[in-house]
């Protein structure tokens, strides 16, 4: 099997044209190529599809084999893969992505002939606790609830958020029973008023060196709660990332996007 390894601020995956492939258990293939002794090593599999809406079609999924339904930084990775690879014509402004939530726009950032980067249009961002989804609950840490296609538990602390105990509380969040889905987790410090940092708990892979997704929750929680405004750089482990949101409408997410081998 042919594939890629790329990284979006060192979120990475493993890249697999799949459009030509027959239907496989690619829950259980995601787990043992994100094996980091055993397999390539990865935070996931993502696989490039045909679609009868978008460009393409991606899937991704986890560590522990599980489907997600978007990932902002394999999104951006999937672009440039996706162009370099003559999938889709490098004369193309923007691909379009069928996800699980939704149809999302790419849009590549070249340096000379090099795609570096990519902002891509998130979606709106849903608060309802159908949408995230969550079950009624008591819970002791202050989270923000925001679904970005898929669920996203915010809490803001004045420690540095090296100092959070994240890989004792982040499995709790993550399944905590009122999340009926399981939950991805984000820690976040405010640097200042245009810049945060943060970690984060990402379902079924645990902690990973960013999160694009959990970075458009964080951007979005901070601007409801008054931390930020329109335009944040939300600084993880792997790298930054920008998010932009007016408070109304689509949230953008850029960000590097980088080929591993």
């Amino acid at each position: 099997m042919e594939f890629t390894k790329m990284h979006g601020a060192g979120n990475d995956y493993v890249y697999v044209d799949a459009r030509a492939m027959p239907e496989h258990d690619w829950g259980q293939l995601s787990q043992a190529i994100s094996d980091r002794h055993f397999g390539v090593g990865s935070d996931g599999l993502i696989l490039v599809m045909d679609s009868d809406v978008a460009d393409l079609k991606m899937r991704m999924f986890n560590v522990d084999g599980s489907e997600g339904e978007m990932c902002g930084n394999g999104i951006r990775c999937f672009a440039k893969y996706a162009i370099e690879r003559g999938i889709v014509p490098r004369s193309v402004g923007e691909v379009t992505i069928d996800t699980m939530a939704g149809v999302r726009t790419v849009v590549p950032r070249y340096d000379g002939s090099e795609i570096n980067a990519a902002r891509v249009s998130m979606g709106k961002p849903r608060f309802a606790p159908s949408d995230i989804p969550i079950h009624p609950g008591d819970f002791r840490l202050f989270l923000t609830f925001v679904s970005m296609g898929n669920p996203h538990a915010v809490t803001f602390i004045d420690q540095p958020v090296e100092e959070f105990p994240l890989h004792n509380i982040g499995p709790l969040v993550e399944r905590h029973p009122i999340f009926p889905k399981r939950v991805n987790f984000e820690v976040v410090n405010i640097r200042d008023d245009g810049n945060l940092d943060a970690r984060v708990w990402e379902r079924g892979s645990g902690e990973t060196m960013a999160c694009g997704t959990g970075a458009c929750a964080i951007g979005v929680a901070s601007r409801l709660l008054g931390h930020t405004g329109d335009r944040v750089a939300v600084h993880l482990p792997g790298g930054t990332l920008t998010i932009d949101w007016d408070g109304t409408d689509e949230v953008y997410l850029e960000g590097p996007a980088g080929r591993g081998f």
